[in-house]
């Protein structure tokens, strides 16, 4: 392999090895496999046992699973830079999924002990796996919470996927803390839930005006796409573990947090203040009303893609 000028992810090839030291890839990268795929080729296939970690140099491949039936659902198209492969080495079980090659696409492949390698030997990974994985998940959750609104179609993933993501999220999660001290807490004491109360839209406001406030909207990443509260920070409560660390680190500690995003059928709100709680955070309270309570008191939301 030849060394490459340009970035580090140019080099490796690789988003999540970007940060991998130079010297350890070379090493690596004198016996790993180079492979060039025609379009409409079968990659790897679901059942299928797991003994190899891919990542795309150039092109594009398509994930999806067939059911018993026989019928599709496409999962995700990955290109340039993306990876695949990593859930099945990390779970040990079959691949969940099959992977194909839309055109003609350039593949780094690395053995079961080379990738097992490079996990031991630099518990940055892992930590970069996670915040992909993070990725995944988020975009998981939007077709799940999308076509549980729209009832009438088919789901494109499956609870038992979603749940094993979660898992392997998880695993990654344990292997970053065995290496790393200040890693991503797993288990906490639950609170006493007398500790957390609700505050008006008004009593929020001033306290927005006033500084050292943050509001966090603890509902799905489409409900905060659809509408959210103008500067809201977006902490999903079924990704908490994983996006608080990324997004809602120790700084926020010191200051006021004011929590919203209940619905009907789920108080996102009052579970993700318990964990906030669990975090370490002093003085954390329950918007009333949430957003719509809010924006009838005429503050400011906003809606599109938002600001994070």
């Amino acid at each position: 392999m030849k060394k490459n000028e340009g970035s580090k992810e140019e080099s490796t090839g690789s988003k999540v090895f970007a940060e991998l030291p130079q010297e350890k890839w070379d090493d690596l990268t004198r016996a790993v496999e180079h492979r060039v795929v025609a379009p409409r080729t079968i990659i790897c296939r679901q059942e299928d046992p797991a003994d190899s970690f891919y990542i795309i140099r150039s092109g594009k491949v398509r994930v999806y699973k067939r059911d018993n039936d026989g019928r599709e659902t496409e999962l995700s198209v990955l290109g340039t830079g993306e990876s695949f492969g990593e859930m099945a080495l990390l779970t040990g079980q079959a691949r969940s999924a099959n992977v194909e090659a839309i055109e003609e696409t350039r593949l780094t492949v690395l053995s079961k002990e080379q990738f097992e390698r490079i996990l031991k030997d630099f518990p940055q990974i892992p930590l970069a796996f996670m915040k992909q994985m993070s990725q995944r998940l988020l975009k998981a959750e939007k077709i799940i919470d999308k076509e549980v609104r729209q009832q009438y179609l088919a789901p494109r993933v499956s609870w038992f996927d979603f749940l094993l993501l979660i898992g392997v999220s998880v695993i990654l999660a344990l292997m970053f803390n065995r290496s790393n001290p200040n890693g991503i807490p797993l288990f906490s004491n639950f609170p006493d839930k007398r500790a957390i109360s609700e505050i008006s839209a008004a009593r929020a406001m001033e306290q927005v005006n006033k500084g050292g406030t943050v509001i966090v909207d603890a509902g799905p990443e489409i409900f905060y796409e659809t509408k959210h509260i103008q500067g809201a920070v977006s902490i999903p409560l079924a990704l908490f573990d994983i996006v608080y660390s990324m997004a809602f680190g120790g700084e926020e500690k010191g200051k006021n947090v004011i929590v919203y995003g209940g619905t009907v059928s789920k108080l996102y709100d009052w579970d993700l203040a318990e964990k906030l709680l669990q975090r370490g955070h002093k003085d954390v309270k329950v918007l009333e009303g949430g957003v719509a309570a809010w924006e009838k008191a005429g503050y400011p939301v906003k809606g599109g893609e938002g600001k994070k």
